[in-house]
């Protein structure tokens, strides 16, 4: 650990405070938080230029950029060093998708986003490597000790993967909801859920503000909104339409065509 990152914590500027509280307060039921998720400083640029007030990152879009496979495949050290990039890219609050914390603890791993610039951050609870459920009460410990070492100065985004990796029922994912909530969570994120009447019923169960994945086959943003949603993430789903449009221009190239045609 560099000696900037130790001289973190509370001397860091006000600037980053009330960029977390802005964060924070961007998390409204019915008026949700859109985040086309970045991958780097330009795409970061993009965003903030078509108007968005906050950049996320997205670790499977994020992880193959830097020569990695995703599932905490990269280093936390070029993780973060990314983040950082894009944090000092642009004038908006910053929120990571940090994975499971890449096995550092909870005060490590607030330390190390706080020097990087970010707000936020999504943790999820499922392992990267297996793709097994974490114990719901080792992941409400793990983020009760994330909210301690930081206090109001990171928004906790608690990823749920029950609807990937465990029994898909509502009932588990709300309940493991509540219990992250309880934790110390801001927001919670039952990746997986699509269905109207599904995203509905979890939102008013979960009684905080709910995260929703938008992919293919998703409610269109403005029904989510009526949905009570709060916050649209897109994942790695820009940087996989751009990576796959970027593919096709090369093949155009190595066929002799012109590839702007």
């Amino acid at each position: 650990m560099t000696s900037d990152e130790e001289t973190v914590g509370d001397d860091r500027p006000p600037a980053q405070g009330e960029a977390a509280t802005l964060l924070r307060s961007l998390h409204v039921p019915g008026d949700p938080l859109v985040l086309p998720n970045a991958w780097d400083a330009a795409s970061a640029r993009a965003v903030v230029e078509a108007g968005f007030p906050v950049v996320a990152t997205g670790s499977a879009a994020v992880a193959p950029v830097l020569g990695y496979e995703d599932g905490e495949g990269t280093p936390a050290a070029e993780m973060m060093a990314a983040i950082g990039r894009i944090a000092r890219a642009v004038p908006v609050p910053v929120t990571a998708d940090v994975e499971r914390g890449y096995g550092l603890p909870p005060a490590e791993l607030v330390e190390r986003l706080l020097a990087a610039g970010a707000v936020g951050c999504n943790l999820e609870d499922s392992d990267p490597r297996t793709g097994e459920l974490v114990d719901p009460g080792r992941q409400a410990e793990f983020l009760a000790g994330v909210r301690a070492a930081a206090g109001p100065r990171l928004v906790i985004n608690a990823r749920v993967d029950t609807y990937l990796a465990g029994d898909g029922t509502r009932q588990e994912a709300v309940r493991r909801a509540r219990r992250y909530l309880d934790a110390g969570a801001d927001c919670v994120y039952p990746i997986g859920a699509n269905d109207e009447k599904e995203i509905e019923r979890l939102v008013a169960e979960v009684g905080a503000p709910v995260n929703v994945l938008f992919r293919p086959g998703a409610p269109p943003l403005s029904r989510l909104a009526e949905l009570g949603v709060a916050r649209v993430s897109f994942g790695h789903g820009l940087h996989g339409a751009a990576h796959a449009y970027t593919k096709r221009l090369i093949q155009a190239i190595a066929e002799g065509r012109d590839p702007y045609a």
